[in-house]
């Protein structure tokens, strides 16, 4: 039975269309350039940092982002940025008595602009605050302990199959799937889905979804 469900961050209830747009603009190169070449770099495998490196290689991605804010174009999000579905599934989830959680892999500034979103979560959890990145073991390992000890009762939900689904299944949890950003079509492979516990396209299917999985399971 799924007691916890944690989401992933971006590209999971965050579109991060926008944030990419403002990196090609600071870079200086076409957007739909930076949108290629981020493609090209999922597609072999590669951490999406090394997407920068092809326009400025050795850039120093922290680094850069103080030169950002310092010069008044901070990276940052705000409620354009949730996916429409994003909100409306983290109510419906705990309305279901539900522990929810969020966790990925986001920098310092990310965890307040979260937080001052008053999302319907009961903790929020990042990469930068934990001291671990996914797909790292020690990652989901804390993902577990935030949702109670049992692996096996905490769904993952992430758009990444290589980040979200296969650590998150290794670690002994279910998994979620949701196809969307370019992650989820690109690495969507048979291998990685056939161990979705669910795949879907939009929030709005998860809550039904999860209720009735926990209402088949109460009947076996």
């Amino acid at each position: 039975m799924i007691k916890a469900v944690f989401l992933d961050v971006g590209g999971t209830i965050l579109d991060e269309s926008r944030e990419f747009e403002t990196w090609a603009d600071w870079l200086g190169v076409p957007r739909h350039t930076l949108s290629a070449v981020l493609g090209a770099v999922i597609a072999r495998g590669l951490d999406y940092s090394e997407t920068f490196e092809a326009f400025r290689p050795g850039i120093d991605l922290a680094a850069e982002r103080e030169r950002r804010a310092a010069a008044g174009k901070a990276e940052s999000f705000g409620e354009e940025d949730l996916y429409p579905d994003a909100r409306a599934c983290l109510t419906a989830l705990r309305e279901q008595g539900l522990f929810v959680g969020l966790a990925g892999n986001q920098p310092a500034h990310a965890e307040p602009i979260l937080r001052a979103l008053d999302l319907s979560v009961d903790m929020i959890g990042t990469s930068e605050g934990w001291g671990v990145s996914k797909p790292s073991p020690a990652f989901f390992e804390r993902v577990v302990h935030e949702g109670g000890g049992d692996p096996s009762s905490i769904l993952y939900v992430g758009d990444r199959p290589d980040n979200d689904v296969r650590p998150a299944h290794e670690a002994g949890m279910r998994t979620c799937l949701i196809r969307r950003g370019p992650w989820g079509y690109i690495l969507d492979t048979a291998s990685v889905s056939d161990q979705c516990l669910f795949r879907i396209d939009s929030l709005d299917e998860l809550p039904t979804l999860v209720a009735r999985h926990n209402a088949d399971f109460a009947i076996s």
